[in-house]
């Protein structure tokens, strides 16, 4: 691996870029915030304290969420203990993560819910009034929309409109001039729509500044010059015909943009810079119509920001390399420890003289020590992976991961079976490369065999096969019955033909199902005596069904007639079989004669299926 001067001076050379945003109205170069307030500040707590009594007519609440009529400032939503089911959840429009915003529960009738007074302004000038708003309600709710209303001493000035349910912030303003003599104005905001379900929202970043007309530095945002070079010129450039006496005063940033100082003197359209040390320098002018204007920063506007950076003579870098590795300055490459001197010539012109102080050590052989946790089931992606440590080298070390630079010290989570190439290198570029493997266990299956096909009223065996113990069984349709302790190894009777499907829980929580098919063969096995001989011998004495068990349940009727039709028997619900339930040829007592007799019978199956028979017998004596 190389390091080159270039790249290093490169990364030095991040340049702060300020962004202007144009609202409607103002075509031109805005000043800054004089409505400071407007943010609603920040601080650690979720809930502001104290009331700010901004909102006339409404009331302030520190118990989140806001009720109809009343308002709350906080610094994120998600930290609430709770809020309406309607509502999103989300932080102020900021880069600050404990800026505050103004959340507003809509009061049932159109009202005001924001004002401030505005002082020292100038007369004659044009200013822009602006705020981010947001529709609380969830995308696709079809509550009732804000619709909010910019007022300027109590007149209506600019409409919203309705505001979206579209879960983001939307800056809505507009551009007036002070009248003659106008110093005052009372800013207000308020809601046109009516209180109900919906019509709430959450304002942030009020904005109230001077706008004026498109105020430039001339040329590129940043500019390179020589640190021993030609003196350089920053020249205005004003397009537009808003102010009739422009006044200038150039500025300097010595904190890269955050604070700004005046530059004594500095107040034509045209800024000198001569011979600087190296470094980077941050410049700006302000511009108000005449210097009376110029002096009140209510009244001025801002131009953009010119960055220039004076490239020095001299360079000393000082690094270290790991063995094998080298550092290239300009044509050359070196790769020893050594002290060098460079003279190079930059594409401005520059010469510089180049000190490269390197120091190159051995590779302690760098070893990571990484703690691996598989995929706890072949189909799922819950592996986790985690660098404990990197024995040998010089901290702090950087570790490349998912193809990615990832913190040394991250916890991997969610990666399924897969082999991860990694790479940690230390402070000197010393480095340690693999992979680790993350290995599903053998993927859990149950089998519940080959279909099968039964007669009415046997049995059907079910066997699980599995290659991992099963902690649960859920059979679907579920079963009448209950096999535990053992569901994977029992039998029982099918009525009806049916699939039968096994979801199954491994001991590590894997899921597998298999299925199968149970056909039902319905032959009836009913068996009805033709003759019967009632002579005590104890064989065949008595007339009655017989039938396989439990393919036949139960005789729920029998009834036997003589030939004349005359009913001699009648025995209802007996078990089949069963000679006591039968008829043992006599009637009233007395031995019936030999001969013919008719019956009927009704049987039911363990299908749950009755079914008639009838026949005739002949009763032998």
């Amino acid at each position: 691996m190389r390091l080159n001067l270039y790249q290093i001076l490169a990364g030095v050379c991040l340049l702060y870029f300020p962004l202007f945003l144009t609202a409607q109205g103002c075509t031109g170069n805005l000043g800054e915030n004089i409505f400071t307030e407007g943010d609603f500040g920040s601080g650690a707590a979720t809930i502001l304290t104290d009331d700010p009594q901004i909102a006339p007519g409404f009331i302030y609440q520190r118990n989140p969420p806001p009720n109809d009529g009343f308002y709350t400032i906080t610094n994120d939503m998600r930290s609430w203990a709770g809020t309406f089911p309607t509502w999103t959840a989300f932080a102020d429009n900021s880069s600050d993560p404990n800026g505050y915003m103004m959340v507003v529960n809509a009061a049932f009738q159109p009202g005001k819910f924001y004002e401030q007074e505005v002082t020292g302004l100038c007369e004659n000038t044009e200013y822009q009034f602006t705020a981010d708003v947001r529709n609380i309600l969830r995308r696709g709710t079809n509550g009732l929309t804000p619709n909010v209303s910019f007022s300027i001493d109590d007149v209506t000035q600019f409409t919203t409109g309705p505001v979206p349910e579209n879960e983001i912030w939307n800056t809505y303003g507009f551009s007036f001039a002070t009248a003659p003599g106008q110093t005052t104005v009372t800013l207000a905001l308020s809601n046109n729509a009516p209180g109900g379900f919906g019509n709430d929202l959450a304002i942030d970043n009020i904005s109230f500044r001077a706008c004026g007309p498109e105020a430039r530095i001339a040329g590129a945002e940043n500019i390179s010059i020589c640190e021993d070079g030609a003196p350089t010129t920053l020249t205005a450039s004003v397009n537009g015909d808003e102010y009739d006496s422009p006044a200038f005063q150039w500025q300097q940033s010595f904190d890269e943009g955050m604070t700004w100082e005046n530059l004594p003197g500095e107040n034509g359209m045209t800024y000198g810079l001569s011979s600087r040390a190296s470094g980077f320098y941050y410049y700006r002018y302000l511009l108000a119509n005449g210097s009376v204007n110029l002096a009140n920063t209510k009244c001025r506007v801002v131009s953009n920001v010119k960055v220039v950076y004076v490239v020095p003579k001299r360079y000393e870098i000082v690094d270290t390399l790991c063995a094998g590795l080298s550092f290239s300055v300009g044509p050359n490459v070196y790769d020893r420890t050594g002290v060098f001197v460079d003279t190079l010539l930059s594409s401005l012109g520059c010469d510089s003289i180049v000190t490269l102080r390197l120091e190159v050590v051995p590779d302690p052989g760098l070893l990571a020590n990484f703690r691996i946790q598989p995929p706890s089931c072949s189909d799922r992606s819950d592996g986790e992976a985690e660098l404990l440590g990197v024995a040998n080298g010089a901290g702090p070390f950087t570790l490349t991961f998912l193809d990615t630079l990832q913190p040394a010290s991250r916890l991997f989570s969610g990666l399924p079976e897969a082999d991860y190439a990694y790479r940690v290198v230390d402070r000197f570029g010393c480095a340690d490369e693999g992979s680790i493997s993350l290995v599903s266990p053998f993927p859990f299956t149950v089998d519940l065999g080959e279909d099968q096909t039964v007669e009415l009223g046997e049995p059907a065996e079910i066997l699980v096969m599995s290659q991992d113990t099963v902690a649960s069984y859920q059979y679907l349709p579920d079963l009448s019955f209950d096999c535990n302790p053992n569901c994977g190894d029992f039998s029982f009777i099918p009525e009806n033909t049916f699939t039968l499907r096994l979801e199954a829980v491994s001991v590590n929580g894997c899921e597998a199902s298999d299925s199968i098919r149970i056909r039902v063969i319905k032959e009836r096995k009913v068996y009805l005596p033709t003759a019967f001989s009632p002579d005590g011998d104890g064989v065949n004495d008595q007339f009655t069904i017989f039938g396989a068990v439990p393919n036949v349940s139960a005789v729920l009727r029998l009834e036997i007639f003589d030939r004349w039709g005359g009913s001699v028997f009648l025995q209802e619900n007996q078990l089949p079989n069963d000679p006591a339930g039968g008829w043992d040829g006599t009637i009233n007592g007395e031995d019936a004669p030999a001969g013919a007799y008719y019956f009927t019978a009704e049987l039911l199956f363990v299908d749950g299926e009755s079914l008639p028979y009838q026949g005739t017998f002949v009763l032998v004596r």
